[in-house]
């Protein structure tokens, strides 16, 4: 389905005209929530597109406006009523709905508040009240939840009586008096399980679980790593307040992903993503490291300068120069990029510098004996055998110390608390272009005698 293709909700469009709402239910029920979504928030007439959100059966409506952006929900915040609003927002997730109500402004949360429920705004209350980017921030109060000692009968019973509310009934959580988890038990073993039977002796204890305050690409990295349904996330009493599921972990995963692309190229984060962020956004997004990392340049142009005299003596060097810096920055961003990843991962830790330290000391050495190899035959043609012995002799020692800083700096800025996506391909290039002229001006001067 092409989302820009309006012909296709054209029946729609003529049901929401006709106001008639089995017409209108009928046709919404074919398109997806996320199909919706994607045309309301692409829509040319925001008149149009809010009518479109507003004409939708109440449960649809909830499920499309989650799929909007919250750019594109705070927009539409002002425009609807209060009481369709109340409807429209007590109708969504629970965390859906804290997430709106963090990106208001002050008034419109206040506003948005008022309108809800009791029951609503406690719960509004608390899950508003956690750090952003933790697991407290992204979970959900609607999970199902048993007591301990419970039969499968009355558990079967509760789960049919709150199923609507729920995120998800697919893995239910058992607690005790207290509300400390304790287990968990699957639909699945619940449904095949002799109605008599205790939920205890069918749950699975030792769950993996998460506090409120963990990061939470850690919860989406948990998820993944033991492929859960849901991760149960608790407080510092072990008391279950809340669940993270797994399509909130991919969501997070993206947004981690994305994050991390985008410091990887110097570039700030963008709260309305590509499309949506103003001309002004995305300068302020990339023009500080831009600029930063003008002046960093100087240093290579102070290098040229330092060797003027041997440049001088020998200007068939210029003609390898942009090929063995671009050589130096090339293998500093390849190592980089393995290490961010490794480390975003978890697969690689502070303590497996020195391992990987050794490893990569011999694989950018094979690169740079096979890259000096490469083009020494190209000195030799350009420039007779003295350069090409310098040109061979630069390339290894540029491959090996732009690898070896590639893969340093982001262990150094894990390991003194900065986020090492930080290390990116611009600055590490920019570093290793000073280094690739400084080794190779020095090597030029030693091997053809003109210290």
């Amino acid at each position: 389905m092409s989302y820009m293709d309006s012909e296709l909700f054209q029946p729609l469009i003529e049901a929401i005209v006709s106001g008639d709402q089995q017409a209108i239910a009928e046709a919404s029920a074919t398109f997806n929530a996320a199909d919706l979504a994607e045309y309301i928030e692409s829509a040319r007439d925001d008149d149009e597109g809010l009518e479109l959100l507003m004409a939708l059966p109440l449960e649809q409506q909830a499920k499309v406006f989650g799929y909007l952006s919250l750019d594109r929900q705070h927009e539409l915040v002002p425009r609807i009523p209060d009481q369709p609003l109340a409807a429209l927002v007590t109708e969504m997730s629970a965390d859906e709905r804290a997430d709106l109500f963090n990106f208001l402004d002050e008034d419109e949360q206040h506003r948005l508040f008022k309108s809800l429920a009791r029951r609503e705004r406690e719960d509004l209350r608390r899950l508003a009240s956690y750090e952003e980017g933790t697991a407290g921030a992204i979970m959900t109060s609607e999970y199902a939840v048993i007591s301990s000692g419970m039969t499968v009968g009355a558990a079967l019973t509760l789960l049919r009586r709150t199923a609507p509310d729920k995120e998800t009934i697919y893995q239910a959580f058992v607690v005790d008096q207290d509300h400390k988890l304790i287990g968990a038990v699957s639909l699945r073993n619940l449904i095949t399980a002799i109605p008599s039977a205790v939920v205890d002796s069918l749950m699975a204890t030792g769950l993996i679980s998460a506090r409120t305050d963990t990061p939470q690409e850690e919860v989406a990295r948990l998820i993944s790593r033991y492929d859960l349904i849901a991760l149960p996330i608790v407080d510092d009493n072990e008391t279950l307040v809340g669940i993270v599921t797994y399509d909130d972990a991919m969501d997070v995963a993206e947004a981690e992903a994305t994050e991390d692309m985008h410091k990887g190229a110097t570039v700030g984060k963008l709260e309305a993503g590509l499309r949506n962020s103003s001309p002004f956004s995305l300068y302020r997004s990339r023009v500080h490291w831009l600029v930063i990392l003008v002046f960093a340049n100087i240093f290579t142009g102070a290098g040229i300068a330092y060797f003027e005299d041997t440049i001088a003596a020998h200007l068939a060097l210029l003609f390898f120069l942009p090929l063995l810096v671009a050589s130096a920055g090339n293998a500093g961003a390849q190592s980089a990029t393995l290490m961010v990843r490794g480390i975003a991962t978890g697969e690689v830790t502070a303590a497996d510098w020195g391992r990987l330290l050794g490893k990569e000391f011999l694989v950018a050495s094979a690169l740079g004996l096979t890259m000096a190899a490469a083009v020494m035959l190209v000195g030799f043609i350009r420039a007779g055998v003295d350069i090409a012995t310098v040109v061979a002799i630069t390339m290894v020692l540029v491959v090996l110390i732009g690898s070896i800083i590639g893969m340093l700096l982001p262990f150094i800025l894990y390991k003194v608390g900065f986020d090492p996506a930080t290390a990116s391909t611009p600055l590490i290039t920019t570093i290793a272009d000073v280094c690739g002229v400084l080794i190779y001006f020095s090597v030029a001067t030693a091997v053809l005698g003109l210290g």
